[in-house]
């Protein structure tokens, strides 16, 4: 299957999480890049169906909106739980990473220079969440015994903060492994030390 195709800024934003599944799928994919000026001149918002990237394409299916990107590469790459309850759960834990990853962009975008140090000190009242399920299931993952797209949208999200507090981990062990197993995964591994991922900026205003 593939190439897929993405339309993107030049940043990982909402795209992290679906480039680090495709790489460790050993998914082949294009992509091109939109700089900022030529969004704002409307032609390909007003294309978009919900006037946002990411665009994503695979072969004459069109796509918008980031979650449901994954879930398609869930489907497609068998990542998405080995029977409907597993499945259920991997749609529970993949919006609750989402509820984490807005309450991150918001402080970003919105309140980065008073609002940093409250987040970090309230950020293990979140992990707790991910840290007790991912000890609970004692396979590393959160669902089931393998990666599903949940378990890239958190990986993704936990390597943000990481670099926004390299400490944040500490008391979550069960987190901490995670992040050090999925990174420690060959495919993972090139990818993330790719000038590919490395040149791209976490977000859109240079902020992390």
């Amino acid at each position: 299957m593939g190439p897929y195709t993405i339309t993107y800024f030049g940043v990982r934003g909402r795209c992290g999480a679906m480039r680090i599944m495709m790489a460790d799928q050993g998914q082949e994919w294009k992509e091109i890049l939109i700089d900022f000026s030529d969004w704002m001149k409307g032609d390909l918002k007003a294309s978009c169906v919900f006037g946002q990237l990411p665009k994503f394409e695979d072969g004459g299916l069109v796509l918008y909106q980031s979650n449901a990107i994954l879930r398609h590469l869930g489907r497609n790459h068998d990542a998405y739980g080995k029977d409907g309850k597993e499945a259920a759960l991997i749609d529970m834990m993949c919006d609750g990473v989402e509820d984490l990853r807005l309450k991150y962009g918001k402080m970003i975008y919105q309140e980065y220079d008073t609002g940093k140090d409250p987040y970090i000190k309230d950020l293990p009242n979140h992990l707790d969440k991910f840290e007790a399920v991912m000890a609970k299931n004692k396979t590393g993952f959160l669902v089931g015994d393998k990666p599903s797209f949940a378990d890239y949208s958190l990986f993704e999200v936990l390597l943000n903060h990481l670099v926004l507090c390299s400490s944040c981990l500490d008391t979550f062990p069960s987190l901490k492994s995670f992040v050090e197993k999925m990174s420690a995964r060959p495919k993972i591994k090139a990818f993330l030390g790719s000038d590919a991922y490395k040149k791209l900026p976490i977000n859109g205003n240079g902020k992390q």
